[in-house]
């Protein structure tokens, strides 16, 4: 094993993120004896192992096998290991049928193992040199997961923690985590009426009227920045499994896919649009000067998810995509796709999100098409990202089934970051769909077409945004932006007059005359995180004037209606 003095940081917290999960499968193993160990991998702020245990694990066992492992690490056993021959290492595993099949399915002659003390894993490496090291972690949950991820194969539990090679990171992160209770969007979203999830409909966000609001917000934001340059369009949900057949859906992602029989055919419920915006396309015959032709759908889409990753808004079954897909001839590529890059830093920054990083995912293991369409289409990213002067990381193996991709990245307020956006050149779909259009010299060629998503999935933005904002929407999309609190019984006529007046203004305004305190009132509206509370007593119904007191405790005295239509009016404005 390669000397810790002589690694880089981030492989060092690698190794000691692995060696967590050693640790917990070695403490489950003592705690828990006939547990079968599958996997244990590392992940982006910690590790997780997937076990088949005898007796399925409780929340309330995550304490205890924490403190098992504390206790193993004052044994303080090195780690030891390296590559073995596979005859020499089956009988070490000879029990466990998920290791075996890990053991058969590795090329070559030999295999890595380690082991502390008496634990033996089955793994690549690498680890800190001893556990003694090991103690700057947390179990955080337990979840439901698949042997091979595959829901057809073995159910499984999984462990999850974080770990931080810095004690004073670890106790950031868990800071940064009680911050983010607070502020969770499914709390956020009962607490300000927003939405709820039912069981009747597992992983599927059902919108009450201010919730439907914002929806509504969001959408209405990205038509205005749309227009004049994209055409909408509106498909069907519900389409022949021939067109997926066709799309290569089917065959690399039928397990996300729901099916339905109609008229003793079978048909697919669409969990992408983008064979919809191909069929529009198809539908009649392009010229070259029709191109860039640039097609926008807020479509609908189902994709089954594991009931054990659904978390609000955030992983739901049904979602609606900011979808276009764009059709463009090859020497285009490079100003449609800075265009779309132009589009989604203007409309994160609208949102308050100032800091966008981007990733170019190449081509997956499971893809469609030769290797020259992915060359030419990764090729047309990357001269795309390079003239808008980007700096980009590279995800290898990360792209779609059809075509690589840019995904690009929000960082929040509390520092985490959110995938959202996404632009995928396609030259895959026009072939298998026969797409053309008439060029110049009359000839028909193939077009390129272009997959983008500024928000990704509405649902998932909307959550984001919430737990960014704490739930203080901006103004333009609060589902209520102001609220009329009288002092006494006396302004109620007043009030009323305000309300209709700033409606009048295409406001969102309610009022609060109850026989209330004010301080109660205005408590109120804070709660509710309503951004504008204008207060009426008699000094301000006499003057035909308003104080203007902001959800921060701001406030600005003896403000004409028509001043205060101003400052709403401009805050309105994006």
């Amino acid at each position: 094993m390669s000397s810790e003095k002589t690694i880089s940081a981030e492989q060092y917290l690698d190794n000691y993120r692995h060696s967590c999960a050693h640790l917990l499968a070695q403490a489950v193993c003592e705690l828990f004896p006939g547990t079968q160990l599958t996997i244990g991998p590392t992940t982006k702020d910690g590790f997780f192992y997937d076990f088949l245990p005898v007796k399925n694990f409780k929340e309330t066992d995550l304490p205890v096998i924490e403190e098992r492992m504390r206790e193993i690490i004052t044994r303080k056993y090195d780690i030891v290991g390296g590559q073995v021959e596979k005859e020499k290492a089956r009988p070490l595993f000879e029990d466990n049928p998920f290791k075996m099949e890990l053991l058969d399915g590795i090329e070559g002659d030999s295999v890595g193992v380690y082991h502390q003390g008496d634990f033996y894993d089955l793994c690549r490496g690498g680890h800190v040199e001893n556990i003694k090291v090991l103690g700057n972690f947390k179990l955080t949950g337990i979840s439901g997961s698949y042997w091979r991820a595959n829901r057809d194969g073995q159910a499984l539990q999984r462990i999850t923690g974080i770990a931080f090679a810095d004690r004073k990171e670890l106790k950031r992160y868990l800071m940064r985590q009680e911050e983010a209770k607070k502020y969770d969007h499914r709390v956020l979203g009962k607490q300000l009426d927003l939405f709820t999830f039912h069981q009747e409909s597992p992983g599927a966000a059902f919108f009450h009227g201010r919730g439907t609001q914002v929806f509504n917000g969001l959408i209405s934001y990205m038509r205005k920045q749309l227009a004049g340059t994209y055409q909408e369009i509106k498909t069907p949900l519900i389409m022949h499994e021939d067109l997926w057949h066709t799309s290569g859906h089917y065959d690399n992602y039928k397990e996300n896919m729901y099916f339905t029989q109609i008229d003793e055919q079978t048909h697919c419920v669409r969990p992408m649009n983008c064979p919809s915006g191909v069929l529009v396309y198809k539908s009649g015959l392009h010229s070259y000067r029709q191109l860039p032709l640039r097609m926008s759908e807020f479509g609908m889409v189902h994709r089954y998810e594991l009931s054990g990753t659904l978390h609000g808004l955030f992983r739901v079954r049904t979602f609606t995509q900011d979808d276009a897909h764009i059709f463009c001839t090859p020497d285009q590529i490079r100003q449609e796709v800075t265009a779309c890059i132009e589009l989604a830093k203007k409309v994160y920054a609208t949102f308050g999100f100032e800091k966008v990083s981007m990733n170019l995912s190449t081509r997956p293991e499971k893809a469609i098409g030769n290797d020259a369409l992915w060359k030419a289409a990764t090729d047309g990213l990357v001269d795309a990202l390079s003239a808008a002067g980007i700096t980009y990381g590279v995800d290898e193996g990360g792209g779609a089934f059809y075509g690589p991709k840019i995904d690009m990245k929000v960082e929040d307020a509390m520092g985490r970051e959110w995938q959202c956006g996404t632009i995928q050149v396609d030259f895959n779909l026009p072939e298998r769909f026969d797409l053309s259009y008439v060029a110049s010299d009359q000839s028909r060629q193939r077009p390129v077409m272009i997959h983008r998503a500024i928000y990704g999935s509405l649902e998932r933005f909307m959550g984001i945004l919430l737990e960014h904002t704490k739930g203080h929407l901006p103004f333009w999309i609060a589902p209520e932006q102001v609220r009329v609190l009288t002092i006494t019984d006396a302004q109620k006529e007043y009030c009323e007059q305000l309300v209709t007046t700033l409606k009048a203004e295409g406001l969102r305004v309610s009022s609060d005359s109850s026989s209330d305190k004010i301080n109660a009132k205005i408590k109120r509206a804070q709660v509710s995180k309503i951004p504008v509370m204008l207060v009426v007593g008699d000094k301000e119904k006499e003057n035909g004037t308003v104080t203007l007191r902001y959800v921060n405790g701001k406030q600005e005295f003896g403000l004409s209606i028509e001043a205060l239509k101003e400052i709403l009016n401009t805050k309105q404005q994006v």
